[in-house]
């Protein structure tokens, strides 16, 4: 049994690769692997290569026909999880969209489609203020961990501001480049975002149907995790060992260690109703 996640380096999809190092799922009765994501990580569902898999609903059912034969198993964390952060240099005030005004941010692919919605629905024009939502960076060759594209994108003079996970938000802010504008998931910006979306465990409308009871014990073994996770935060640097290549476990640890012990709301795998119903009418 093969589980993986969109993002490796995501904090919010986390409890899902260290439900399967800390054992979790084994204890559940399911003998599972955790791999690095596909180079398409859009079609995991579609090709069977990857049983369960932890991502926005939005991209693991992004290939299925119409949104089609994927089913949302828990949630893996609440509401929308990306931040937006600018350059500490510009004094911007936390939660003061017009300090956006004439700035370019940088983002990635689909994520970037959700913050030009969350732009506009925090009332600024595109045109008229003079926003710019740019590609995020390339990271270097050789280097294919994202977390330090929005460093990356303020370096090289690119943006004036990134959109981004977690650990891109806080590896910016704690060399000082960065300050946070936006945590959409603690309400700043507009209230609808936080319903925009929300990192899951899915699986393939098949999988359920043949091994229900699979689909069962992944689901227990996450919550139980997340229960774990939230008794002891110290577990997330246990579970990312086996996760990072030798030299980067340590300060993947910590950084993951430090945002599980400031994880705010909790990691609940109920997914509230407004990013299910906001998603599609396809998606159950």
């Amino acid at each position: 049994m093969r589980v993986t996640v969109s993002d490796v380096v995501s904090p919010s999809y986390f409890p899902l690769a260290a439900a399967v190092e800390l054992g979790f799922f084994q204890a559940e009765g399911l003998d599972a692997e955790f791999i690095f994501p596909p180079v398409d990580a859009g079609r995991v569902l579609v090709d069977g290569d990857v049983d369960f898999y932890g991502a926005s609903p939005y991209v693991a059912f992004q290939c299925l026909p119409e949104w089609r034969g994927g089913k949302i198993l828990c949630a893996l964390s609440q509401y929308t999880y990306w931040f937006l952060a600018v350059r500490a240099d510009l004094g911007a005030v936390k939660g003061d969209m017009s300090a956006l005004k004439g700035l370019r941010i940088s983002a990635s692919g689909q994520p970037g489609l959700l913050l030009r919605k969350l732009l506009v629905d925090g009332g600024l024009d595109l045109e008229r203020d003079k926003v710019q939502v740019v590609p995020a960076p390339r990271p270097p060759e050789g280097l294919e961990n994202l977390a330090r594209v929005g460093i990356q994108a303020l370096t090289e003079g690119s943006a004036d501001g990134f959109w981004g996970n977690a650990m891109r938000a806080e590896l910016a802010i704690r060399c000082g480049m960065a300050t946070m504008l936006l945590d959409v998931r603690r309400g700043d910006g507009p209230a609808v975002a936080r319903g925009y979306t929300f990192p899951a465990l899915v699986a393939s409308e098949r999988l359920v149907a043949e091994r229900p009871d699979d689909a069962a014990a992944a689901v227990r073994a996450v919550v139980k995790t997340q229960q774990a996770l939230r008794a002891d935060p110290s577990l997330a640097a246990e579970a990312a060992r086996r996760i990072f290549p030798p030299r980067r476990r340590r300060s993947s640890g910590r950084r993951l260690l430090a945002m599980r012990r400031s994880s705010i709301p909790p990691s609940h795998p109920m997914p509230s109703t407004e990013p299910v119903d906001s998603l599609s009418p396809s998606v159950s």
